[in-house]
C-alpha cells in the first residue's frame, strides 16, 4: 500500500503541475494538488518501513490526508458548479473545478483503497 500512495501522490503533482501550466502559471492555486501530493509521497516512503507500528502510522496520515484531498475540492467544485447552475451563468474558473474534481475523484478512489487495505489487514491478524 505504501507503493500505491507514492503513486498517487506523484499523479497528484503531476495534475498540479499540469493545471499550472495549462492555465498560463498564473494562478499558483492550481498548485494545491502538488502540496497533497507532496505529503502522500512522503507518507508513502515513511510508511515503506519493516516496523508494522511505523507503517500503520504512516498509512493513517495518508488516508487521512486523502480523505482532506477528497471532501474539500469536492465541497468546493460542487458549490461552483452549483452556484453557475442556480444562477445560469458561466462558471467563472472552469478549469478550476475541473481540476477540483479531478482531484476529488482520485483522493476518494485512494481512500477507498486505504480503507480496503485496512479492513483485509485487520482480518488477517484476527486470524
Amino acid at each position: 500500500m505504501a507503493r500505491l500512495t507514492i503513486y498517487f501522490g506523484i499523479v497528484l503533482i503531476g495534475i498540479g503541475i499540469f493545471f499550472f501550466v495549462t492555465t498560463g502559471s498564473a494562478h499558483p492555486t492550481s498548485l494545491i494538488p502538488c502540496w497533497f501530493g507532496l505529503v502522500l509521497g512522503v507518507c508513502g516512503a515513511m510508511a515503506n518501513s519493516k516496523d508494522a507500528s511505523k507503517r500503520m502510522l504512516y498509512m493513517h496520515i495518508a488516508v487521512t490526508i486523502g480523505l482532506l484531498g477528497f471532501v474539500f475540492p469536492g465541497f468546493m467544485a460542487m458549490k461552483d458548479i452549483l452556484s453557475a447552475h442556480s444562477t445560469h451563468a458561466p462558471m467563472p474558473h472552469p478549469s478550476a473545478v475541473h481540476e477540483q474534481l479531478l482531484m476529488s475523484i482520485l483522493c476518494f478512489f485512494f481512500v477507498v483503497l486505504c480503507v480496503r487495505s485496512f479492513i483485509a489487514a485487520r482480518r488477517a491478524r484476527l486470524v
